[in-house]
């Protein structure tokens, strides 16, 4: 497994090790120990999984209380992954960073407490499925828009496609009035 720390404190991008024959192939997804010595110490409890079609865009969400770890991945198709660090304290407050995952390249993204995140589906439909490091609490989920020119997300949205967005992820407001973390 390969480990590459992001430019925000605490994203890493893991590449893990993948074992293929004439039958398919097989790699670990998630390993306690193998996490731990690539500084991953997390205790999950929920599993995720969304199905969407091409261009939908959910995100940038994040719970101000509880805030969630969340360990990424696609089992099917391919989206393009967007973390963004809302922790004032950290060097990198207010910046993102983009990555392609896919069923094809098995890339796995973990994305600490403190940080929104997103992703675009770029495949026909994907599914993707993740980890989360505390329970889902409505009431205190947000959204920062996908959109806001403060962020400058360079998403891979083709001249002449408009992003298929829930209701709510379409009235997400901007950074500069965001709920952040200390």
């Amino acid at each position: 497994m390969q480990c590459t720390p992001a430019e925000i404190p605490g994203v890493i991008l893991i590449e893990p090790r993948v074992f293929g024959d004439s039958r398919g192939y097989f790699l670990e997804t998630w390993s306690r120990r193998k996490f731990e010595e690539a500084g991953i110490s997390a205790e999950f409890v929920q599993d995720n999984h969304s199905h969407s079609r091409r261009w939908t865009l959910r995100g940038l969400h994040y719970q101000i209380q509880h805030p969630q770890g969340k360990l990424v991945r696609v089992a099917a198709g391919a989206v393009y992954d967007v973390v963004v660090d809302l922790r004032r304290s950290s060097p990198a407050f207010g910046r993102w960073a983009g990555v392609q995952l896919s069923a094809d390249n098995h890339r796995i993204l973990w994305v600490p407490p403190g940080c929104a995140h997103g992703f675009m589906v770029t495949s026909d439909s994907a599914d993707f499925v993740y980890k989360c490091t505390d329970d889902y609490y409505p009431e205190h989920e947000r959204s920062i828009s996908w959109c806001d020119s403060a962020l400058s997300i360079d998403w891979p949205i083709p001249r002449g496609v408009t992003p298929v967005l829930s209701e709510r992820d379409a009235r997400a407001g901007l950074l500069r009035d965001a709920d952040c973390f200390p």
